[in-house]
């Protein structure tokens, strides 16, 4: 008998259960609901025309809806292209065009950037919206509830044509090798799900989702999950002591975070971090950016050895894991390569020793992913000697039991003097002082060193953006990083443009801070 392993298994055998909970309204889809939902999109765009290999977007804040339209484009052979909500109607457009997306699905909650999309999109032949409707774009739920609940004849896999998050420039669309099969009655495990077998996803698991569900990290684990019949929980919007109230109200079994979500939960007031049973949480996974060790280590003080590392990009290229017992044992790591093999080069492309940073390569028998439309940014990826070494322009190193070490994104570095200097140590030794709510790091133009180091700071709520409170941070960094990597400015910011994935959004900063260092100054 075949093992239960896809979403119309487990509308069979366990319809009612909850797919999904929206955490802010506790509105749930059932697996016989997201089954029948999803098979009624899969019918529309079928009869549209749209066949395996066309794409389909969305463009919706976190919503039930949202897997739906996942697991409509999954069970046709299609890909999803999900799309940063935050983004102007221009970026939009760029990434529904470049896509090449045939039918858009978006929500009343953007009918603003939706009604700027209308004429922005000509390849774009249906556009869907959710909740309501505008000019130019149809009421989805009319439009699928006149469509069958009966699945596709043949239903082939589907994937994504995700998009990188574009703080270096523009967004590049990741096209991943995905399964050439079909969802038959003795199909076997799809194999992209072999970090939930890792980390023990099953039925019975219950993740919160804390971050958007346009990022490929929470959409794939969400949707992933559902393959065994387990039941996601996703914020609408992260709030730290919201988040551990969800654990204790839903009995949480595994949770996915970024690093910033970590220091917002460990600087909430004792009272608040203790008032939760948090007994149920077993698995508490952290990727998207480096953490600081400091916090690693205090999280794991807090909630027991139960936080997991994994280190990789959207492009699927390799991946690292760590578990809490490699984290303190190893601080600062992202652990071993679990897929690929691990490869530090200089920039001819020459392996480098043990303790040295270079380019991180992962190497593959064949080249996991290309970037869509752009086969110059692929090659740029290759190493020049190993084609099936890819890299994505991170900095690290390998010790010598093979952990991996990140240093920083190549294109962060800040030469100053002729000096390299990777901003993420003085950031995460920023990140830590009670007055500060994020920082950041970045390189300025200085007439006689080339760049300086300007440090960006949003105050902890409440505290003021004084000049002493600037003299006190760098003050603070002092014994902490290199002298020469000590700010020598340093400017305070209402909101950090970080992406809601935790991603610093640097190129902002760095367009406002473009001018020579005496201009900035003034």
């Amino acid at each position: 008998m075949k093992t239960p392993n896809y979403l119309g298994d487990f509308a069979a055998l366990t319809p009612d259960k909850p797919a999904v909970i929206d955490a802010a309204t506790g509105e749930r889809l059932s697996y016989r609901e997201l089954d029948e939902r999803s098979n009624r999109l899969a019918q529309l765009l079928y009869a549209q025309g749209l066949r395996r290999g066309d794409r389909i977007a969305v463009l919706m804040e976190n919503h039930l809806r949202y897997f739906e339209v996942a697991w409509a484009a999954f069970r046709s052979g299609l890909l999803l292209t999900a799309v940063n909500r935050f983004l102007t109607a221009a970026e939009v457009a760029y990434i529904v065009q470049d896509s090449g997306a045939r039918a858009v699905v978006s929500s009343n909650a953007m009918a603003e950037v939706a009604a700027e999309l209308t004429d922005m999109m000509p390849l774009c032949e249906r556009r869907l919206m959710v909740d309501g409707a505008i000019a130019s774009w149809e009421p989805y739920e009319q439009a699928v509830t006149a469509m069958p609940s009966t699945r596709l004849a043949e239903e082939w896999v589907g994937g994504t044509l995700l998009y990188s998050s574009g703080t270096t420039g523009q967004p590049k669309g990741i096209v991943r090798a995905i399964p050439r099969t079909r969802f038959t009655d003795d199909n076997t495990l799809d194999p992209r799900l072999a970090m939930m077998q890792h980390y023990g996803f099953d039925a019975d698991t219950v993740y919160l989702s804390t971050a958007p569900l346009y990022h490929a990290a929470p959409l794939s684990y969400g949707t992933n999950l559902q393959f065994y019949g387990g039941t996601v929980v996703f914020m609408r919007k992260f709030d730290a002591q919201e988040a551990l109230a969800l654990i204790e109200r839903y009995r949480i079994t595994h949770s996915q975070w970024v690093p910033t979500m970590f220091i917002r939960l460990l600087k909430l007031p004792d009272a608040e971090r203790q008032r939760h049973d948090l007994s149920s949480h077993r698995v508490a996974i952290h990727a998207a950016a480096p953490c600081p060790p400091e916090v690693k280590c205090r999280m794991i003080e807090w909630w027991g050895p139960i936080v997991q590392e994994y280190y990789g990009g959207s492009e699927g290229n390799g991946l690292t894991v760590l578990d809490s017992r490699e984290a303190l044992a190893r601080p600062g790591s992202v652990g071993r390569a679990k897929v690929g093999v691990l490869r530090i080069c200089d920039d001819d492309g020459n392996v480098l020793p043990a303790g040295q940073d270079g380019l991180i390569y992962f190497e593959r028998e064949t080249l996991p992913f290309r970037y869509h439309n752009d086969p110059g940014k692929t090659c740029a990826a290759q190493h020049p000697r190993h084609p099936t070494w890819t890299a994505i322009g991170d900095i690290g190193h390998l010790d010598a039991d093979g952990y991996l070490y990140l240093t920083d994104r190549r294109f962060f570095m800040i030469i100053s003097g002729g000096v390299n200097i990777y901003p993420q140590a003085i950031e995460d030794a920023l990140a830590l002082h009670p007055s500060v709510q994020d920082a950041a790091v970045i390189g300025v133009p200085d007439p006689e060193m080339g760049e300086a180091v300007k440090a960006v700071i949003e105050p902890a709520p409440g505290v003021a953006p004084t000049p002493a409170l600037a003299e006190e941070l760098i003050g603070f960094l002092r014994g902490k990083v290199a002298r020469y990597m000590l700010p020598r400015s340093l400017d305070f910011i209402d909101v950090m443009p970080r992406l809601p994935t935790g991603k610093l959004y640097k190129r902002a900063l760095r367009e406002r801070y473009a001018r020579p260092a005496e201009e900035n100054r003034a």
